[in-house]
């Protein structure tokens, strides 16, 4: 996955590369970006063949996690999402299961 999404207040001055693994953490990105984070990340692990993902939003107040759930609901390619096991981060991320 590519940044290409850059801004002058980007502490990334130049596109960077993230690797593709079956989770990815929003807690290091800014909040304005997490619907292209979540975009891209969701199209490249579907390329890679990952059958399920996990997407690690924080439990908060909700909003980053609805934010991700509008997302996902809106992918075709998304067969389903749920709460991430109560060992496995709980309400604070989603597991996504692709078609």
């Amino acid at each position: 996955m590519t940044s290409e999404n850059y801004d002058a207040e980007s502490p990334f001055p130049e596109p960077f590369e993230i690797e593709i693994t079956d989770s990815i953490d929003l807690h290091a990105f800014a909040p304005r970006d997490i619907k292209t984070v979540v975009a891209a990340y969701l199209e490249e692990a579907y390329k890679k063949g990952f059958r399920l993902v996990r997407i690690i939003h924080g439990k908060g107040i909700g909003v980053q996690r609805e934010a991700v759930r509008k997302i996902l609901s809106e992918t075709e390619f998304v067969k389903s999402f749920k709460n991430a096991p109560e060992f496995s981060s709980g309400s604070g991320a989603t597991v996504v299961e692709f078609k």
